[in-house]
């Protein structure tokens, strides 16, 4: 019993891990750098992607779907500002699993239009098969996925969704607090980096490192290394 009751522990485990570690990463690709203003961002629960040079440059705006390696795919979703942005099956997902790769584009299924004009756009093997199965449904299990734009446009995309789970990007960590005053009136409660119990336990952090004479030099070192981070990609 005891075996089990380990082996199931740690199966939720990995399945939490999964989960939390499902996010996007938005990207661009311009190996020569023949599209100024390609881009690629996330902001208020919208994706928008933007190709401004012609179709035939190798370039394209997308964000990458990580946490879902590992899984068979069941199903995949966006929502477009309007039908004009899909445009020659982009945006599209592609899903590159054990068996190859799949390319899911916008032109593959019929969209729901919904009460404000949006678009959504869902990928299952019911609306690939309804849809006359233009391309084939993905099979095996996923390697990596990401939805993106590679021809002349833009497109915003909201609701996107793998496997059931909503993709958003993994926010920013917050702290490490560098005074006892950012500990106060519930602000010890917005640090993820640390996290802390208590308004205490905070304080104490900030008094223990602040004693030892790491406090600004620890956040700064922190701040430096994630700005070479950025520049790096």
């Amino acid at each position: 019993m005891k075996k089990l009751l380990v082996a199931a522990a740690a199966v939720l485990t990995l399945a939490l891990a999964g989960t939390a570690a499902a996010a996007l990463e938005p990207f661009t690709f311009d190996p020569g750098n023949a599209c100024p203003g390609v881009t690629s961002t996330f902001n208020g629960g919208v994706l928008h992607l933007s190709k401004p040079c012609v179709t035939t440059t190798n370039a394209s705006a997308g964000a990458e779907i990580t946490g879902a390696t590992g899984q068979a795919f069941t199903s995949a979703s966006f929502t477009l500002a309007n039908t004009a942005q899909c445009q020659g099956g982009s945006p599209r997902f592609n899903v590159f699993t054990s068996t190859g790769t799949f390319f899911l584009g916008c032109n593959n299924v019929t969209p729901t239009i919904n009460a404000d004009g949006t678009a959504t756009y869902t990928f299952t093997a019911a609306t690939l098969a309804a849809a006359g199965q233009q391309v084939p449904t993905p099979t095996g299990t996923i390697t990596q996925v990401e939805v993106l734009i590679d021809v002349q446009g833009s497109a915003d995309l909201s609701n996107i969704m793998l496997n059931g789970v909503t993709q958003v990007p993994v926010p920013a960590p917050v702290g490490p607090p560098t005074s006892k005053d950012q500990c106060k009136h519930g602000g010890w409660k917005t640090f993820t980096n640390p996290t802390f119990k208590n308004q205490g336990q905070c304080v104490s952090f900030v008094v223990h490192h602040t004693h030892h004479g790491k406090s600004h030099e620890h956040g700064n070192s922190n701040k430096h290394h994630k700005q070479h981070k950025l520049h790096k990609h």
